[in-house]
């Protein structure tokens, strides 16, 4: 029977079987919140415990940048990763474990699902070395597995990804200092809320380098200038593999709001009670 650890931002873990009913029991951890987050992420957002705060599941969560924009728009944000995530921020609580093992087992216990399944079978990287970025197709699964909990849901990937009827999403549209292409399939409807996408006037950085005078950052590879990341990225606490790997938490917290609206329109307050 698979098996979840979970993780609040004091460091103990409840863990559960996938049966939803058993409560989860407090456990000592040896997981705890890295310094880097208790440092950096209280000044951007303090946890808003108000009554009937909408419960978001963030799939293959990486180090919480998706999340993050869903918690400052107004989730309680749990995010599921196959790999241990010590850098994610600990106002969201974090399990361990199999996105869509978690997402069959646990997915209706949430008001609406976001999922980012690995992009490496659709970047356009894969073409320059296909071995590297050999990856299976997850996107079809986890769509499968979104539609059968009856939650909306919201699934990211890059361009050329088999997303049905995306939104694009481009960080000049938000004023950040990276282009960073995402595309978003929503269950609903939340073409109304894209802003414009604006033209881009400034090149790119060539990979590996930093942005000269009027360029754009490219935060992938190998890239120099982390801390000069974190501050375009909007993501103070995350580490390079972390940055290269992230949705900006602009795209989400555009994405929250929307599904917000969406969720009241739908009756989740009642829902909820």
């Amino acid at each position: 029977m698979a098996r979840f650890r979970r993780c609040r931002a004091d460091g103990a873990t409840l863990s559960a079987d996938t049966d939803s009913k058993e409560r989860f029991r407090r456990a000592s951890s040896d997981r705890r919140p890295d310094p880097l987050c208790k440092k950096y992420c209280p000044p951007y957002a303090a946890r808003m415990d108000t009554p009937h705060r909408p419960r978001l599941l963030d799939l293959f969560c990486g180090q919480g940048g998706a999340g993050w924009g869903y918690h400052l728009a107004g989730f309680d944000v749990t995010g599921v990763d196959i790999r241990p995530m010590p850098l994610h921020p600990p106002q969201m609580t974090f399990v361990h474990g199999d996105a869509i093992e978690y997402l069959k087992a646990h997915g209706h216990e949430y008001d609406a699902v976001h999922a980012s399944p690995p992009c490496r079978a659709y970047t356009s990287a894969r073409h320059s070395a296909p071995r590297r970025y050999r990856h299976p197709d997850l996107v079809g699964p986890v769509r499968r597995a979104l539609r059968a909990t009856g939650r909306p849901y919201v699934i990211e990937n890059v361009p050329g990804a088999p997303l049905e009827d995306p939104v694009l999403l481009c960080g000049a549209m938000f004023g950040l200092l990276t282009y960073r292409h995402r595309l978003l399939e929503a269950s609903w409807d939340l073409a109304a809320r894209v802003p414009v996408h604006p033209v881009h006037e400034a090149r790119t950085a060539r990979m590996g380098r930093p942005a000269g005078e009027g360029e754009f950052h490219s935060f992938v590879g190998n890239f120099s200038g982390l801390q000069t990341a974190r501050e375009v990225m909007q993501m103070p606490w995350a580490s390079q593999d972390g940055i290269r790997q992230a949705v900006p938490p602009a795209y989400t917290r555009l994405a929250g709001a929307a599904l917000l609206e969406f969720l009241s329109a739908s009756g989740w307050e009642t829902r909820c009670a």
